[in-house]
Formats: structure tokens, C-alpha cells, sequence
């Protein structure tokens, strides 16, 4: 998960878009060499056109690498998850009621030393009737966390109205119904050889780590215009 945050955030900075770590989570434990693995992060992008450039980053990435964590030198796959939404205002579609929420405050999660927040200002919104949590841990009081988590749990609720819609659509049309977590989209292998490969587009390139330094605007630029053209490195 850190390589993909790590990923995701060159590319911004390449294409000019401002990034901020809203919420970030850590593993238990670490490496031989100290390291300690994220386990989830929620990432604030602004920019020009930023939502229509990453939308389609959406989906399932998977990991083939020696793991850090390992003494052993074993190969690692993991799973990341890549949900891209939109900054969704209050809309009357979406009608969120103090009711059916819950409120809860914590100190800002880190690594340890000093990236750990002695102060409870972070903060978790949990909405009841569907279970969705978001947090932010990212501004300095509690009330702009709160209203931040706020605008998330909108798009999130926003998100998943979509996509039932989308799914009502497909059963009305016929189609196959795939769940999310098993829709993968891209590999990045790292061991016993290297390759990054998009299953929608077959674009793969053998320069893994030009891609996990933010070089991804051949997978994302034909995600936008697909094209039958295939890149080999």
C-alpha cells in the first residue's frame, strides 16, 4: 500500500496536482529493517480535471515482490484496493441525518515518534444504516477533520448510490455482475521478473520502477482513449 501511495503521489506532482494524507493507518509490526507497512490511506487530490484523469485507477492492484517483512526473502502477493471518488456537496439526493451517525475522536495514527498526535483531534465518522467509516486526521482541530470527514462520507454515500444503480441496470440488461475486490486491473511484479501490466488496455511495460515513481500516463491515457497499441520495454 505505501508503494502505491507513493505512486499515486508522484504522478500528481508530476501532472501538477496537490496531494494531502487525510487518513492514514499503519500495520502491526515491521521489517528487519525497521519498516512498517500501511494498511490503509485516504488521500486528498486537487487539480484541473484531477477526478477524470484517475477515475478509471479504480479497482483492484495486485503486488508480486520479495516482502520486506520477511527474514526468509520469500516472494509477497498482496492486494491493494483503489477506490477514486469525486468531492460531493450537500445535494438533497444524498440526505445524511444527525441521527444516523456516530462521532467518534482519536489520536492521529503514525509510525511512532514524531508522527504521533498527542492531542485527540483526529476524527472517525461512522454512518449507522450502512456501516461506511471515513476519517481525517489531516488538519489541526477537530472541527476541520470532522467537517473533511463529512464531505468523504457524502461522496462515499454518493458512490455507492451509483453503483447500485449500475448494478439494477445490469440486472435489468442481462449482463454478468463482478465484485469489486475480484476485478483486478494491474499487476506490478517485481519478482523473478519485472512487469507492469494492465488487464483492460494489455499494456505492460518491464519498467517497474519508472511506473512506482509515478509514470503512469500510458495506462491512464489509454484508459481515457483506448487504443489497441501495446507498450513493451
Amino acid at each position: 500500500m505505501t508503494m502505491l501511495l507513493r505512486m499515486y503521489e508522484r504522478y500528481c506532482q508530476k501532472r501538477g496536482f496537490k496531494t494531502k494524507v487525510l487518513h492514514q493507518s499503519f500495520g502491526e509490526g515491521g521489517g528487519p529493517d525497521g519498516r512498517i507497512g500501511t494498511k490503509s490511506v485516504t488521500m486528498e487530490v486537487q487539480g484541473n480535471y484531477a477526478y477524470g484523469f484517475l477515475k478509471k485507477e479504480s479497482g483492484v492492484h495486485r503486488l508480486v515482490r520479495i516482502s520486506p517483512f520477511s527474514p526468509q526473502k520469500l516472494r509477497h502477493t498482496s492486494f491493494a484496493l483503489v477506490e477514486i471518488l469525486p468531492e460531493i456537496e450537500k445535494t438533497k439526493e444524498i440526505e445524511i441525518r444527525p441521527e444516523e451517525i456516530r462521532l467518534d475522536t482519536f489520536r492521529a495514527s503514525g509510525p511512532g515518534g514524531q508522527h504521533v498526535n498527542r492531542r485527540e483531534s483526529a476524527v472517525r465518522v461512522t454512518h449507522l444504516p450502512t456501516g461506511i467509516q471515513v476519517s481525517c486526521q489531516a488538519e489541526r482541530s477537530q472541527g476541520q477533520n470532522r467537517e473533511k470527514a463529512m464531505k468523504l462520507l457524502y461522496s462515499r454515500l454518493f458512490h455507492l448510490k451509483e453503483s447500485e444503480r449500475e448494478k439494477e441496470m445490469t440486472e435489468i440488461k442481462g449482463g454478468p455482475i463482478s465484485a469489486s475486490w475480484g476485478n483486478q486491473i494491474r499487476s506490478y511484479v517485481l519478482h523473478p521478473y519485472k512487469l507492469v501490466k494492465d488487464y483492460r488496455t494489455n499494456i505492460e511495460t518491464s519498467n517497474t520502477e519508472g511506473v512506482l515513481n509515478g509514470e503512469l500516463e500510458r495506462f491512464i491515457e489509454a484508459e481515457i482513449k483506448p487504443t489497441n497499441q501495446k507498450y513493451n520495454n
